[in-house]
């Protein structure tokens, strides 16, 4: 009776989903790697794509920085070790790349310094296994449904329904078609009759799967979640598993698998994987995604701007990360400069329109006074683009001095975003608690430069328990909560300030923002106020910061 009863369970369940199965085919381009000729999938004969062939590449003098690049380019988080001589079989495309050396920053393996493509003195035989650095995250929607069915499909046994799995691998046959990479699958009528793409239920024992040669190892683990509704997911794994739930209408295990990406992004310093899962939300239209990402890097944007992805960046990511006022910078100088930085390093590839509106998106009047002086001296594309930005600075000149101006009051309103500050964590506009959870300062009252010697204090605290709230007076509903009470009165309504706290993980990347408001900020990660982003052990630091608006 149990039994019947899941099996019932299971059904219902499957009539709620809606299948789709659209896999795209992507041909191999000029560069492209992969791992060949084993069934895990970090580990393989090492190839790459070039002149139309797949080829190998040869072991020697390869070390950790050849590795580092090599799983960039896979789009896996790094590599732990490597161990060279591994016989993966005999490879029949061409021996490409030998003596590579790598610096451990590029974002492609050819791009490393070489020989020359199939300039070798190795044999076919000689290969790299990589050690890859992949966290697991364990998914688990069983409810009641017992682990048997999950042994049901292991072994096997009674299975009365295939699925035939084909990933084009990107060679040619003798005859000129496309070389086919196949696995089949033996699952079971029962579990799969309600599922409207397999047919199972009108005589149909047998059927076809197009899937990428990437996502194809990951296949199986998706059929058993259909068993068990437990699945496995690593950073490796996400995106595969993440387009298949979608193709194949699993709502559930596709949102679970969303979330998973707020726990994965923080794990790749390099920043190519949070570049990754944006360009694959943008392409699927998941726009839970895609802001999840941009509001990772937004945060985190020092960090981006100094990492090996940065330079790679998409015209549209820029953008979308510079029209955000969460933005947490230095300054705006910086932010200038970084989009300077940016363009020059694409040279003649962005356009002079693209690099006008990116220029454009930048808020001068919020540049601090002193360093607008020097942007005419220091910009490497003043000169290119001179009256965009003499007209900016000169706005922003204005905002400096006229602010409270009758004559220039309307111009500075809060529909210009240009006039908004984005969140700037240069002196003396914040401070960092840690071991110390008390601290005062003292900020300017603006940032403009009328305001630049009217001073405003401040007293920030971090209390940790409902003993020391009391002892300040307050009432908190959870722990840790932030505190932060100006010590002086500035008699000005055209000011607000919207201040915040960060918490910033293991002094690595910023996983909360708060805001204060009457002066508390909760920053708790219990049950009920998760961290966007997680921090291991909660070992973080507090940054407060002050940010005052025209209004």
């Amino acid at each position: 009776i149990q039994t019947t009863n899941t099996f019932k369970y299971i059904l219902l369940f499957f009539l709620e989903l809606h299948i789709i199965l659209k896999r795209v085919n992507h041909e191999p381009r000029e560069g492209d790697v992969r791992l060949f000729g084993s069934k895990n999938v970090s580990e393989g004969r090492v190839e790459i794509y070039h002149d139309g062939k797949w080829g190998t590449v040869c072991d020697d003098n390869w070390d950790m920085a050849d590795a580092r690049v090599l799983c960039r380019q896979l789009n896996f988080p790094g590599a732990r070790s490597i161990v060279t001589g591994k016989d993966y079989g005999q490879a029949p495309g061409p021996i490409w790349l030998d003596d590579v050396n790598c610096k451990g920053t590029e974002t492609h393996l050819f791009t490393c310094e070489f020989k020359g493509w199939g300039e070798t003195d190795c044999t076919h035989k000689v290969c790299i296994n990589v050690d890859i650095n992949d966290s697991t995250h364990s998914l688990d929607h069983s409810i009641g449904l017992s682990d048997f069915l999950g042994q049901i499909f292991d072994d096997g046994n009674d299975c009365d329904f295939l699925i035939i799995v084909q990933s084009p691998t990107g060679n040619k046959q003798e005859d000129g078609t496309p070389e086919i990479r196949q696995k089949t699958i033996c699952a079971h009528k029962m579990i799969l009759s309600q599922i409207p793409f397999f047919n199972a239920s009108v005589g149909i024992s047998t059927i076809t799967v197009n899937l990428s040669l990437t996502c194809q190892p990951h296949f199986t683990s998706f059929i058993r979640y259909i068993y068990t509704r437990k699945m496995d997911v690593t950073l490796s794994s996400a995106l595969c598993l993440h387009q298949m739930a979608s193709n194949f209408g699993l709502k559930q295990l596709m949102e679970d698998i969303g979330r998973l990406f707020s726990k994965i992004l923080p794990e790749d310093s390099t920043f190519h994987n949070q570049v990754s899962f944006y360009k694959y939300a943008v392409e699927t239209k998941d726009l839970v995604l895609e802001e999840n990402c941009v509001q990772y890097m937004a945060w985190n944007y020092q960090n981006l701007t100094r990492s090996p992805a940065w330079s790679g960046l998409s015209v549209g990511l820029l953008r979308a990360l510079l029209t955000r006022s969460d933005l947490v910078a230095p300054d705006e100088y910086f932010v200038l400069q970084s989009v300077e930085r940016w363009i020059s390093e694409k040279g003649n590839s962005t356009d002079l329109e693209t690099q006008a509106d990116l220029l454009g998106r930048i808020r001068f009047p919020m540049i601090p006074a002193e360093k607008l002086y020097v942007i005419e001296s220091s910009s490497p594309l003043y000169s290119t683009h001179k009256t965009m930005y003499r007209d900016n600075m000169l706005k922003a000149f204005q905002f400096n001095v006229l602010l409270f101006s009758n004559l220039t009051k309307q111009k500075f309103g809060k529909e210009n975003i240009n006039y908004q500050p984005r969140i700037y964590t240069a002196e003396p506009w914040s401070i960092i608690l840690d071991q110390t959870r008390s601290k005062s300062f003292s900020t300017p009252v603006h940032n403009s430069l009328i305001f630049k010697d009217t001073v405003k204090r401040w007293q920030a605290n971090i209390l940790m328990n409902r003993q020391e709230c009391s002892n300040h007076g307050v009432r908190c509903e959870s722990f840790p909560v932030a505190k932060l009470t100006p010590q002086s009165y500035i008699s000005k309504s055209d000011i607000f300030f919207r201040n915040r706290v960060l918490l910033v993980c293991q002094g690595q990347y910023v996983c909360q923002i708060q805001d204060f408001k009457s002066n508390m900020a909760s920053i708790s990660a219990n049950a009920t106020q998760v961290l966007p982003y997680p921090c291991p052990d909660d070992q973080f630091t507090y940054q407060i910061v002050v940010t005052p608006e025209y209004v």
